[in-house]
């Protein structure tokens, strides 16, 4: 039987470092077009298998292995997107994508140890949550011609090759994307600002302080919850301030055993809830200016399996 380390002919495959350095390229980009770490896994397994399952000969005459393989994982990716539309429709509640861990913290699905950091997904400004969540306003068409162009600066005619669309038109896909992003966008507070808020957004809700909870949070704020009908979490939004802050010590008083900790949630300051040493809830939030404008609570285990066991004190 042969492996992708041993080809046919039982001789170390020389160019097996370069295919495998793509890996985290890979990673990333499917995360941020299916915001599913599970999903973009399976993109990139699928993608190595069938690089694999070329004669050597068909591999030595792509003159580009890493366009090759960003090619075909964006064309898998764009495939899932136009079906996952479907599955989110039967989906139980709200669906929020995965949330992500500062890479410290990363581990496998098991809890134990850490994944090779080559399948760490970068922590930028295009993997926060309010990102993600405009993202699946888009089309699937949409989503990958901004994704491609605007994040990892490929040419629109390189673009046209995944989407199956002319530059042209790939062009336009990611300016009607672009002008959805900036739509949706509002003034990012400092780090500093948006780390204190969800700090005194702790503090407030360990306390039980409703007063201070509505202080905190912007009298339009939303709160959104995703328990994937494997737990229990609100099935629509939370719409208001008070509303919000009601239903946060509602949560409190149902689980009084829980533990805050103060985490990075991909790439910015959020809030971690666990029992006993592990991860029931990892929230997410919008912050402009001095108010919290949205929190995203994914309750989903399926989607927590990135998340560490442990018990240690905040940061």
């Amino acid at each position: 039987m042969t492996t992708p380390s041993e080809p046919g002919d039982g001789r170390l495959d020389p160019g097996l470092s370069v295919i495998m350095s793509e890996r985290r390229q890979l990673i990333n980009l499917a995360y941020r077009l299916l915001g599913s770490l599970a999903e973009a896994e399976d993109v990139v397994q699928e993608t190595y298998a069938r690089w694999y399952a070329m004669s050597r000969r068909q591999q030595e005459a792509i003159d580009s292995p890493g366009a090759w393989l960003t090619r075909v994982a964006g064309r898998i990716c764009l495939d899932l997107l136009g079906s996952a539309r479907a599955r989110r429709e039967s989906y139980v509640g709200e669906w929020v994508p995965e949330p992500l861990p500062d890479h410290t913290e990363w581990v496998n699905g098991q809890g134990a140890g850490t994944v090779d950091p080559a399948d760490r997904v970068t922590l930028d400004e295009s993997i926060n949550m309010a990102f993600l969540v405009v993202l699946e306003s888009m089309t699937p068409a949409e989503r990958v011609a901004f994704i491609l162009h605007d994040v990892f600066r490929y040419s629109f005619a390189e673009v046209a090759e995944i989407v199956g669309r002319t530059p042209v038109a790939c062009r336009q896909l990611a300016f009607t994307a672009r002008r959805r992003i900036r739509a949706s966008q509002t003034p990012s507070a400092p780090a500093a600002r948006h780390a204190g808020l969800v700090r005194d957004f702790k503090q407030a809700w360990e306390a039980k302080d409703i007063a201070a909870l509505v202080g905190l949070l912007d009298p339009d704020a939303t709160m959104i919850a995703d328990g994937g009908g494997l737990v229990s979490a609100a099935l629509h939004p939370v719409e208001g301030g008070e509303q919000v802050a009601r239903y946060i010590l509602a949560l409190a008083e149902r689980a009084p055993d829980l533990t805050l900790l103060e985490r990075t949630v991909n790439g910015r300051p959020g809030l971690v809830a666990q029992h006993n040493g592990v991860t029931m809830t990892v929230a997410a939030f919008d912050v402009a200016g001095d108010r919290i404008m949205r929190i995203w609570a994914v309750r989903n285990p399926d989607k927590l399996g990135s998340w560490p066991i442990d018990g240690r004190n905040d940061l």
